[in-house]
């Protein structure tokens, strides 16, 4: 299998937003469409995308993941963006018709499909700066992927930055792609100059995230993160694992926390990314003012493997769910 996001479904989901409405979508050929040079999106950043999975069980029907959740952030994130918001029994419909038109190349678990419903602004207009588009173009792309950790989960190095944000603090929220770009260049400077995986975000001492993933803290006994607030992105990744840990017994803290508190714990608690992609990726070792500080003993931790271990359970229905998250497709 090619590398994550770079393999494609043989066709796609597309719908058109003009003079107030939206076309009816249609399930088509992958391939290009035609762009203006003038369109909106290339000058002024008016896009926004989610990204989740759909599995196939043994029965051979697929399940996507939380659906309406994701359908409900694109919403918000369209509207945070001015974008023209669509139907949620719209985009619903237009990811389950994706899923249905590929079910045949969706991989058995662990791999899955990926799915990206697409919001793009397509007015022709460059003097459009202080005005949003009202011509739009919705899509949805399958990618099949692969085992995220085949071969093994390896712990991460993150760089502790206490200054710069990872994007605005009205933007945070939103999923778009220009929060991806802004955290893009502090991320490569990290990886060039101390060698890291990935910069936490922690601006004046606030621990937030990294550039394309939440961040969690766990002990034996607790769950902390940071609570949500339109600094950073409301994982669903985030948000299954506080649920899933909230069954398991797992005292559940919702609540900003400091650089000096993090440091304080990771001798002896875990330290995990949380995303679509990974689930729970682990993190082994920090980087603070040019010091390299070990979590715990720098190998993934069986707390981070007991709730990665719920949740895909659930998805691959070797569990039963009963928080309604899967929606079954035929």
């Amino acid at each position: 299998m090619k590398p994550f996001g770079t393999e494609f479904c043989d066709h796609f989901a597309i719908a058109r937003y003009a003079d107030g409405a939206w076309s009816a979508p249609s399930v088509e050929p992958l391939a290009p469409f035609p762009m203006h040079p003038a369109a909106h999106v290339f000058h002024y950043a008016s896009t926004c995308f989610e990204g989740f999975k759909a599995y196939r069980w043994a029965d051979g029907k697929g399940r996507i993941f939380r659906l309406p959740d994701h359908v409900a952030r694109m919403q918000k994130s369209a509207e945070s963006l001015c974008l023209p918001v669509p139907d949620a029994e719209l985009l619903a419909g237009m990811v389950v018709d994706v899923v249905h038109a590929n079910l045949a190349d969706i991989p058995e678990p662990p791999a899955s499909l990926y799915l990206r419903p697409t919001l793009i602004g397509t007015l022709e207009n460059i003097g459009a700066a202080a005005a949003p588009s009202d011509e739009a173009i919705l899509y949805v792309l399958g990618s099949p992927v692969g085992d995220y950790f085949a071969g093994g989960a390896a712990a991460l190095k993150l760089l502790i930055e206490d200054r710069r944000e990872r994007t605005t603090a009205q933007l945070g929220s939103t999923k778009t792609g220009g929060n991806y770009a802004a955290a893009l260049g502090p991320t490569l400077a990290a990886k060039a100059e101390y060698g890291v995986d990935q910069v936490l975000f922690c601006p004046q001492g606030d621990v937030q995230e990294t550039g394309a993933a939440n961040f969690m803290l766990i002990s034996d006994e607790e769950i902390l993160t940071k609570s949500l607030d339109t600094t950073f992105l409301h994982g669903m990744t985030r948000d299954s694992i506080l649920k899933l840990g909230a069954g398991l017994g797992y005292r559940i803290s919702e609540r900003p926390f400091t650089v000096d508190e993090l440091l304080d714990k990771v001798p002896t608690w875990e330290a995990c990314l949380s995303g679509t992609a990974a689930t729970l990726s682990p993190v082994g070792s920090l980087v603070y003012q040019g010091e390299a500080i070990r979590v715990r003993d720098g190998q993934p931790g069986p707390n981070r493997a007991r709730l990665q271990k719920a949740l895909q359970d659930l998805q691959y229905g070797l569990r039963e769910d009963t928080h309604g998250w899967l929606t079954e497709v035929s």
